[in-house]
């Protein structure tokens, strides 16, 4: 009988946990700082956040014109994106950076897929058959990402709004997340 309580008791208590996660917040990105919601300037800069807290969480993710951005620095330098995979929305703001022919990347932590954080390109290693002996080489597969360009005023780091006069393929996702907020987070 004490072990019938006993387990009712675990069971009741791992439900609890359950609808703690379930209820909890969404989204929550582990590598940003809070800095509150961004402000736009006279300019049209986006304040994203301080300098030196995003240098310390090394990424951190905010919401331009209802768009959510990654903002990374990395190796001295600043780099913002749209947030979402131009593959298939993954969230790029828990990927990993790599190093890839000289080209720091990010990688879609749903896919694998490997995006310059400079230009956007995405990357594939692929094989030229009509080689005598073909190796495999990386090779873009051209700007599918948006990058927005980030200013850095007086230790505040700025981000401007996205030109949308030219559409990349990240776009899609940038929108319907936009618009449907957490979609497929759980992926």
């Amino acid at each position: 009988m004490l072990d019938l309580i006993i387990l009712s008791l675990h069971y009741f208590i791992c439900f609890l946990i359950c609808i703690a996660i379930w209820c909890g917040p969404k989204d929550v990105d582990l590598h940003s700082s809070s800095t509150g919601g961004p402000e736009t300037e006279s300019d049209g800069l986006v304040f994203i956040g301080k300098e030196e807290d995003i240098k310390k969480s090394q990424r951190i993710t905010a919401k331009v014109d209802g768009r959510e951005i990654v903002v990374f620095y990395h190796e001295g330098k600043f780099h913002a994106l749209d947030s979402r995979c131009y593959h298939e929305g993954g969230p790029l703001c828990q990927g990993e950076i790599e190093d890839i022919d000289g080209q720091a990347c990010i990688v879609c932590p749903w896919h694998k897929f490997k995006i310059t954080l400079e230009t956007g390109e995405g990357l594939y290693e692929g094989i030229n058959p009509l080689e005598p002996s073909p190796t495999p080489k990386w090779q873009s597969k051209g700007v599918k990402q948006r990058i927005h360009k980030v200013m850095i005023d007086n230790g505040n780091v700025y981000v401007s709004p996205p030109d949308l006069s030219v559409s990349f393929d990240s776009d899609y996702y940038a929108d319907k997340y936009k618009i449907g907020g957490e979609l497929a987070m759980g992926k």
